[in-house]
């Protein structure tokens, strides 16, 4: 499918699990130069139920699993029938949806994201492109991040993009190679304590900044393995629940505490993974809402400009990315790098509906 402009909406669910993100977008491309335009956006939040289905899925059994799949893709179906039909939006080459990861374990050749049956495009009326993490895996892959070939082709004028949401993860170039991982857990990790003081989040992190330094948790944190590792590596929920959480646990400190001590680790460990420490940094996600954490990030990198661009991009980012990567699907183009998830090949991943 080989045209100048593409019409589509981009899907995206994070590990934050701050709801379903819906993106209307127009992606041209002249001369191979890529352009966008974020026109009509939402994220619609998930109620109590599923919030609690989806935080304890990675313990579900597999016909648990089966039917919160099926029941994924009917509100996911809804939800977008719902956002097409509220803002009148016609001639829609595809849907572009990333799903919701439940499993990601590459290493054991696992990794699950719900919302991706044939199904979906049955309940949105339109041709559906999604699944885009199997195939990797399949290839020997991470699956993760697949975002960094957004970044070469959407944000190249940036020497890093770095991504701020359940996790954390950072993309550039090096050796004319496209080089990303995820780097540490954010929200995931600083949301569950908020989430026992009773907030969804800690605004501004305001919480964090009432806190103190842990330095023995700081410390243990930073000693963790997976640090060690080069790349590519990618994390999962199931590192944050088996690993993460308990080590900080085991500490009888106040909350903030805990809250403070993680944000210093976040952004002491977002200095380490960057090669060079100049340049421009574009920071996304929800995370750079976070006004505590920004300015721990500024410190360790005085001489690096962090920049937050407009509200769409920050925040339907990775949506616009995967309507990216669903339209390079169309045109059987690449749109996964070996450099990046460590696949046998650079490869165009997805499945089409």
């Amino acid at each position: 499918m080989f045209k100048d402009s593409y019409n589509i909406i981009g899907v995206m669910s994070g590990t934050s699990l701050d709801g379903i993100d819906l993106a209307h977008i127009i992606l041209s491309v002249k001369d191979n130069v890529w352009n966008y335009e974020i026109l009509e956006c939402e994220t619609i939040s998930y109620d109590a139920s599923w919030l609690n289905n989806l935080r304890n899925a990675v313990d579900f059994s597999m016909s648990e699993l089966e039917f919160l799949n099926h029941n994924y893709t009917k509100l996911l179906g809804k939800i977008i029938s719902e956002f097409i039909h509220n803002h009148t939006i016609h001639n829609l080459d595809a849907v572009c949806s990333h799903g919701h990861t439940i499993l990601h374990q590459p290493k054991k050749g696992i990794t699950l994201q719900i919302g991706n049956l044939p199904e979906i495009a049955t309940y949105t009326h339109q041709k559906v492109v999604c699944d885009f993490r199997v195939q990797d895996v399949r290839l020997g892959g991470q699956g993760a991040p697949l975002v960094p070939i957004g970044d070469r082709i959407l944000f190249s004028q940036y020497e890093y993009c770095l991504n701020l949401g359940g996790f954390s993860n950072v993309s550039f170039e090096q050796n004319n190679k496209r080089i990303a991982f995820d780097i540490s857990p954010v929200n995931t990790v600083l949301n569950f304590y908020a989430n026992k003081l009773g907030l969804d989040y800690d605004d501004k992190g305001k919480i964090s900044r009432s806190g103190e330094l842990n330095l023995q948790l700081f410390d243990e944190l930073n000693s963790l393995e997976y640090y060690k590792k080069s790349f590519p590596k990618s994390l999962g929920i199931e590192s944050v629940k088996q690993i993460i959480l308990p080590l900080i646990d085991k500490f009888t400190i106040s909350i903030e505490d805990k809250i403070h001590t993680f944000t210093e680790h976040i952004a002491f460990q977002t200095a380490v993974s960057l090669p060079l420490k100049v340049g421009k940094l574009l920071a996304t996600g929800g995370g750079t809402y976070n006004d505590f954490l920004i300015e721990r990030m500024q410190f360790h990198l005085p001489h690096i400009e962090i920049i937050i661009p407009d509200a769409k991009t920050l925040e339907y980012k990775e949506a616009l990315i995967f309507g990216l990567l669903g339209v390079l699907k169309l045109r059987n183009e690449i749109n996964v790098l070996k450099s990046v998830t460590g696949a046998e090949k650079d490869h165009s991943s997805g499945i089409v509906y």
